[in-house]
């Protein structure tokens, strides 16, 4: 090589080491953690989900709350990356643990056969009642880096003013995918000392 070869290389080496040196870096940050208003965010997705399935029965029957519903269970809990631990309010026997995506479908919109009055119905969570309003009050969050849970009160209003308080209790987790989802949904009705 000449030695203004050699030269001209280890100029531009040097122009490029320069260059690199002062272009402002690439930074990514890897951060698991769920944050509190990603918290807020689930459970009132929750909340609008409820209410657009209970909608679309009213206006599109069953069909239409089954199909809304299912994008809701897709979208929200975990069943794609395994089994959940799902359990409704008003479950018995073999139907009490819903680790299933068929099994959430049934407690949407059933039908539900651990519940006889909808037993034969299609009728679910979502589609017993025209659900109009629904908001969260959390007694307790716990972020946990990369999943989070919560404990309080779901209260819902129907069509006709009527509320119910079903008790939630959520576990959250971030999913190598970087979404966040439903793993336990565990829901109870409020203890009757009589």
């Amino acid at each position: 090589m000449h030695r203004s070869s050699a030269a001209a290389v280890a100029l531009a080496a040097s122009s490029l080491i320069c260059a690199q040196a002062q272009a402002k870096p690439a930074v990514q940050v890897f951060s698991t953690g769920i944050t509190e208003a990603e918290v807020t965010q689930m459970q009132k997705g929750w909340c609008d989900a409820v209410l657009a399935i209970s909608a679309a029965y009213q206006n599109g029957g069953y069909d239409a709350a089954r199909t809304k519903a299912a994008a809701v269970i897709d979208s929200a809990y975990a069943y794609d990356y395994g089994p959940v631990a799902f359990k409704p309010t008003y479950a018995i026997g073999d139907e009490t643990f819903r680790t299933t995506r068929d099994g959430a479908l049934a407690y949407f919109v059933g039908p539900d056969p651990t519940i006889p009055q909808f037993r034969d119905k299609k009728l679910g969570f979502a589609t017993y009642r025209h659900w109009v309003k629904c908001e969260i009050k959390d007694y307790v969050v716990q972020l946990l880096g990369n999943t989070a849970n919560t404990m309080g009160m779901v209260i819902l209003t129907d069509s006709q003013g009527q509320t119910a308080e079903p008790e939630k209790t959520w576990t959250f987790l971030r999913q190598i995918d970087g979404s966040v989802r439903i793993v336990l949904h565990h829901s109870s009705a409020p203890f009757d000392a009589r």
